[in-house]
């Protein structure tokens, strides 16, 4: 989701779509994680991205 060119602007974002949006990467962010302690994952610097946006969106959604 975070690409250097592609950055999302999460305070611009209505409350019901972060919350959704909080919920669906924190679900993505343990799948990986699971996935990750089985088998290491091909870029496991996609769970410290993943971390990173739903601090992000977090932080958008305390500042509403």
């Amino acid at each position: 989701m975070a690409n250097k060119g592609n950055k999302v602007n999460y305070n611009a974002m209505a409350k019901e779509d972060l919350v959704k949006g909080i919920v669906q990467e924190k679900q993505r962010y343990y799948k990986m994680q699971f996935n990750h302690a089985v088998s290491p994952l091909a870029n496991p610097v996609e769970l410290r991205a993943i971390r990173r946006n739903i601090a992000r969106m977090l932080t958008a959604l305390a500042s509403k």
